[in-house]
Order: C-alpha cells, then structure tokens, then sequence
C-alpha cells in the first residue's frame, strides 16, 4: 500500500499529490518501511509548519492507512486530518511560545525550559470523564430543593463542577489528589474568566493526570514550594505518588491564582505541615510558618486566631462562644469555617429559595489517606434549638455514573454526597480554597511560599 503526501501552501487542496517548495519530487511511503518513513520525516521537517498534508485520488478507495510520521493505521478518510493534526499552525506556536515565556521565571532548585513548556501547552490532552447531562450540581440541587420541602434546611453549593473518578489500572489508591485537582479546575475553568485565560496555557480544558503532573513538575522548578520539590526529588510524572494540599496549591499558584491552605488539627500540629505526600501521622513533616493572609476569608480568620487556644465554635452570624469539650466539638470548627466560606458574602433565603448557588469555588478537603472535594454545605434547624451541618463532598472514590443515577431517582444519594460532623473523625484536616483573581509579579514572588492558617480542633 502506498501514500502519496505533500505540502501545500494555504489553499484548496489540489487533487494531484506532489511537493510544491524547493524541488522536492513525490515521495512514496511504503506502510511498514520504516527507513522510508524516517527518511521522509527529516526531508519533511525543513518545511515551514503552515503547509499542509494532502492525500492523492490514487489512495482514495483505500480503506485504511498509515500516518507516515507517528506510523498510526487508521482509516484513509481519516488521514488528512491526522496528518494536519502533527503540525501546529504558526500563529499558534508563536501564542505558545509567548505563553512559555511568559510563566518563565527564575528557578531555585532545578531547570525550567521554555520550549518544554511551549511544547506542553500544545501537547497536552484532555482528562477523560463522564459527562452528565446538565451537570451534577443540578441534579444536586434537585434533589436538596425537595429536601427543604420536608426538614426546611439551607443549602449553599459552588457552581458548576465536573466529577473525575479514579479508574481501575489508572490511578485506583493513588490519584484522589489529581482527580480533586480537576474537579476544581473545571469549575475554574467554567466560572471564572480570568483563570480561564490563564489555567494549562489558556487550553481552556481540564488536562489529564500525566499533564497534570507535567505542570507541577514545572510549578517547583519555577521555585514554588521548595520542601514539596525537594520531597519529590522534581519529579512526579509517570509516578504512582500521592499529592496533597500544598501540591494543588502549587499547580495553581505557578499560574497566578490565590490558592490558600488552612489547617486543622490538635496544637502540638500547628506547626507542622500535613500534606507531605506519602507521610503518615506522627512521622517528621516539614516546618510551616502560620501568617495571615488578605483576601475575602479575613473577616473570618482574625476572628479565630484569637480563639485558637481554648475550644470555641462560632455560629453563621459570626458570634462565638465557649463550649465544654464535646464529642464533636472539634470537627463543628471545621464545618463552621466551611460554612462561613460559602456564605461569606450573607445569605439571603426568601420564599421557596432554600438552595443557593454561590459564587465560591470548591474546596480541595485533604487528611490522612484520602482527599475529596466539598461542592456545598446543608444546614438544619432541630426541634431542639441546634444546627445540623452536613457538608456536601463529591469523592473521587465514587463512580460518577452512581452518582447520576442516585441524583435522578433521587434514591440514596445522601449516602454518596452528604458527610455530617459525626463523620469527621481524623485528628487532623486540611482544606485549599482558591480566591478570586491574578497575582501581580510580585505577589507571584510571595506565593512560592506556602503558608497556612491554623485552627485548633
């Protein structure tokens, strides 16, 4: 079997096969010659990347063919445009390689190359998923809105996110920490503009794991995280490693987003820096310092770090007040500060409106030996005066096809999605949350070091 190919310049495609620069004859690619295929890739790299692959009406009534670069067989109607596909139009390399330069900056402890990154933005390919029609939150919502009809509860949800589960032979006990990356970033991606232009080179797509642990890699040889960089010796992809909080804020700070990390935990851990990959509790972990941050949460912050010495929990008008130690007393300051993240703005409920949408993003929610996403926060009111806090997690753990499946019969999906306070028994926790805008240059600068804020469980 032979395939003619050529290059032509920008205009309709010419039925007739032939090679129209430099005086270069026809050349004839014998499917599995494989001297010929490499000697027609070296005469075909001096060619300027506008040109364009075409086939001749001699090879039309074939069925199949092979890709003379890459040696893929696939069906001849299908060839063309596989064949374009190997070559990247010049405007859009020139793009790529703006935006290489652009995310360059001066590394600490190993070397960033412009060309890999340019080449990473054009290479990259999209995270597989199962696509729901009209999206999880809304059958979620559904669901929570006939809810409210019976127990009269509040519920605040992010916005559009897409749920990434793990895969058998994929990333099943390790990738929890990629899958929850790219839950938060398609809802990135869908919500807000300015991160859109800037998340994966512009893509304007989730990436999968392996590109995922690309733009890590290059995140630390950037200088962001230097202990997270220095326990993975640089190097994540092609790994099996588990990644942690201080990992998903480093991916999106090295793109100028205001990822932020707060801990919870006993004092003694206040210290301590929990997300170390592949550390277990009570084992050495790398110092981190407590500061405070600006942003939308600070109302909230400088109202706790007051408090961090005694067992005190706060209510969602922002008064506080001491409490005997109680069972889960602990785990309540976690909810509680979730709660006031999603309604940090006030919450109005009038009429029938008992499920709000906000404009928050979803929380990255990490402890040991499993990370999950929180989508939203449900409260009741009991008979007996007291709040009921239930969070609302999406897990990577869990089939999305489940999911959808209990949402639209509105059959057992509380069991998938809601987590109460009772539930939350790990000594320690961790969230990230990604506040709205792009760094400067400068404030760039200061996101290489990840700090936290603590509370005390």
């Amino acid at each position: 079997m032979i395939i003619h190919c050529s290059f032509l310049e920008e205009s309709p495609v010419n039925s007739t096969a032939h090679l129209v620069s430099r005086g270069v004859t026809d050349v004839e690619v014998k499917a599995g010659g494989r001297a010929a295929e490499e000697a027609n890739r070296r005469r075909l790299s001096d060619f300027p990347l506008h040109r364009r692959f075409c086939l001749s009406s001699e090879s039309s009534s074939m069925e199949s063919s092979v890709c003379p670069f890459c040696h893929l067989t696939l069906p001849f109607s299908e060839l063309q445009w596989h064949a374009n596909s190997h070559f990247e139009d010049e405007d859009k390399e020139a793009k790529d390689l703006e935006l290489a330069n652009q995310v360059q900056i001066a590394s600490s402890s190993c070397s960033t190359n412009v060309d890999r990154i340019s080449s990473l933005i054009g290479l990259q390919t999209r995270g597989d998923y199962y696509h729901v029609n009209g999206g999880l939150i809304s059958l979620l919502k559904n669901c929570l809105e006939l809810e409210a009809r019976h127990n009269s509860s509040v519920s605040i949800l992010s916005g559009h996110v897409d749920h990434f589960h793990s895969l058998p032979s994929v990333d099943i006990g390790w990738g929890c920490g990629w899958r929850n990356i790219q839950m938060l970033s398609s809802h990135l991606l869908a919500h807000r503009q300015e991160a859109r232009k800037v998340l994966f080179g512009g893509s304007g797509f989730v990436p999968d794991i392996a590109f995922l642990q690309r733009w890590l890699e290059i995140a630390w040889e950037r200088g962001f995280d230097p202990p997270g960089a220095q326990h993975f010796n640089c190097k994540v992809y092609g790994t099996g490693h588990r990644i942690g909080t201080t990992e998903c804020a480093s991916l999106f700070r090295s793109f100028g987003l205001r990822a932020r990390v707060v801990d919870f935990g006993p004092k003694e851990s206040e210290q301590l820096h929990l997300s170390v990959p592949g550390s277990t509790l009570g084992q050495p972990v790398t110092q981190r310092n407590v500061i405070e941050v600006s942003g939308p949460m600070d109302r909230y912050v400088n109202r706790q770090q007051g408090l961090k010495r005694g067992r005190h929990s706060c209510d969602s008008s922002g008064k506080c007040s001491n409490n005997s130690k109680g069972k889960n007393e602990g785990a309540r300051v976690l909810v509680d500060w979730v709660w006031n993240y999603f309604s940090d703005k006030g919450l109005t409920v009038s009429g029938s409106s008992r499920v709000i949408v906000s404009d928050r993003a979803p929380l990255y929610f990490q402890h040991d030996g499993h990370s999950r996403t929180i989508i939203g926060i449900q409260v009741k009111n009991q008979q007996n005066g007291m709040r009921q806090f239930n969070l609302l997690i999406l897990d990577p753990s869990e089939r999305t096809i489940a999911l959808e499946r209990s949402l639209k019969t509105n059959v057992g999906w509380q069991k998938l999605i809601k987590r109460g306070v009772h539930t939350l028994k790990k000594p320690q926790y961790q969230l990230c949350y990604i506040d709205p805008g792009i760094a400067s240059r400068e404030e760039l600068e200061e996101l290489k070091t990840i700090n936290s804020m603590f509370f005390e469980l």
